[in-house]
């Protein structure tokens, strides 16, 4: 499983929790890249992608940088995002409720 979305969307942290439940997932650093596809790399079964907000990724990490980087990083994870199986926006989402919703949309067999 591919995991992309832009900085501080929770990439790193869904990937902890569903390797711990056994699922082969990865956190895809596109949104630095301009490589379209890069997400494609690792073959995977599935394409997550984590959208969140400027103002959510300020709280979260207390960025200094405007909402013009979180637009460039959303053109390089466009392709990405069409891509995607699945799509979670994470504004105030809780870590685990977004894991278990990948996993009931990984055990429904993504139908």
């Amino acid at each position: 499983m591919a995991v992309v979305g832009p900085c501080a969307a929770g990439k790193s942290t869904l990937v902890g929790k569903l390797r711990r439940f056994g699922i082969d997932a990865h956190s895809i650093a596109q949104e630095h890249s301009s490589l379209s596809q890069m997400y494609l790399h690792r073959d995977p079964d599935y394409v997550v992608y984590l959208e969140v907000s400027h103002p959510e990724i300020v709280r979260r990490r207390g960025v200094r940088w405007g909402p013009g980087r979180l637009g460039q990083q959303r053109e390089r994870l466009r392709t990405a995002r069409e891509d995607a199986d699945l799509i979670i926006a994470t504004d105030g989402v809780k870590p685990d409720d977004i894991c278990r919703r990948v996993l009931d949309f990984v055990r429904k067999g993504a139908s």
